[in-house]
């Protein structure tokens, strides 16, 4: 889904780009709220430790979206990650997770143009967290109070946010297209293809969640509130049992396992399961060379990255090449995600201590 440069025209490329920085800036603002709230109610997971959480999260998308997988003859797809990010770690972290990764990947990978850097934010960031964001939130309203619920509705948001974020593409291109087709058929092609792309992007979403939920429901944050008060029989009734007021060690409940789990998990996806990725053209480049959308592609600025294509360069060894490229990706993704979600945290600690009224008696 990653769109290169020259597919759409300049003024609509930069009229994407102002739309994705407006919405980064926002969601910098709301991932401040998000990630102070995680520290809080993360059962222990403290402040210092709720960005490196969601720079994972942003490694294990980058992981994954290595992860073509056929969906029809000659067409892959890969997991877009609006739909995962925002119910782990909430909407306006999610966009900034997927945002963290696409930029990455059209500097260091060639994967995406700079000039439609924008686009793509707007596409597979914006777009997916948002369409996903509210429908799980819609969903979890009128779902029973469960676990299970909760994988249902990632599972269904996940699958529309595909379709949607073509939808969103197939506009962009409508307006500043830099081919002339027929929008009808890039738009019922970009629809059809993307669906299918989804039920993959719903599967992973759903299974990672609930992945997730089982072991730490509490560092989902699509799940808070779901936790119920225990029942008890008191003659024949249920009523409510007493909340016990002592706490659970801190120690118990360190989300470190879970985050080393899941960078481990990463870093083998990345470095050797991705060997095993399907070759074939995504949806979008599917689409694009089946309508002629193609014809005005320009080479990547960066086209002669040492990483790009996701191999290393002079590594001869295709095997060894790509998994070079998928731990560096990794481990790029995670500090740089965990740098920027750490910077987030600690402006809003200081934006606090300085709007906080002053002791009694002291001069400010």
């Amino acid at each position: 889904m990653h769109a290169p440069d020259g597919f759409i025209d300049v003024p609509v490329s930069a009229a994407a780009g102002l739309l994705a920085a407006g919405a980064i800036a926002v969601s910098l603002r709301g991932a401040r709220r998000e990630l102070d709230d995680t520290a809080r109610t993360g059962a222990g997971a403290g402040a210092e430790r709720t960005a490196p959480l969601a720079g994972l999260v942003a490694a294990f998308i980058f992981a994954v979206q290595m992860l073509n997988f056929p969906v029809a003859a000659g067409t892959s797809g890969h997991l877009l990650g609006g739909a995962l990010a925002a119910i782990l770690v909430g909407p306006y972290t999610g966009v900034l997770c997927v945002s963290v990764v696409l930029m990455l990947q059209a500097v260091l990978f060639a994967d995406g143009g700079l000039t439609a850097l924008g686009v793509n934010i707007t596409t597979m960031a914006i777009t997916t967290t948002v369409v996903a964001y509210a429908l799980f939130r819609g969903l979890v309203k009128v779902l029973p109070r469960s676990r299970r619920s909760v994988t249902a509705a990632s599972f269904v948001a996940a699958l529309v946010s595909v379709p949607a974020s073509a939808v969103v593409f197939t506009l962009l291109y409508a307006v500043g297209g830099t081919t002339d087709v027929s929008i009808g058929k890039v738009a019922t092609a970009m629809v059809g293809v993307h669906v299918l792309i989804g039920l993959g992007e719903a599967a992973i979403t759903a299974l990672t969640v609930g992945a997730v939920i089982a072991v730490r429901p509490d560092l989902v944050h699509g799940a808070r509130g779901l936790r119920q008060r225990l029942k008890l029989r008191v003659n024949g009734e249920l009523v409510d049992a007493p909340e016990t007021a002592e706490p659970v060690p801190a120690a118990a409940r360190s989300p470190r396992k879970v985050w080393i789990a899941g960078l481990v998990t990463s870093l083998v996806l990345a470095g050797f399961v991705s060997f095993y990725a399907s070759a074939d053209p995504d949806g979008l480049e599917k689409v694009a060379a089946d309508h002629g959308i193609d014809q005005q592609a320009e080479e990547h600025a960066v086209a002669d990255s040492p990483l790009a294509d996701y191999g290393v360069k002079d590594v001869d060894d295709a095997r060894l090449s790509g998994g070079l490229a998928g731990v560096i990706g990794v481990g790029v993704t995670v500090v740089a995600g965990t740098g920027v979600f750490w910077a987030v945290r600690r402006r809003r600690t200081t934006d606090e201590q300085a709007e906080a009224p002053s002791p009694a008696g002291t001069s400010v």
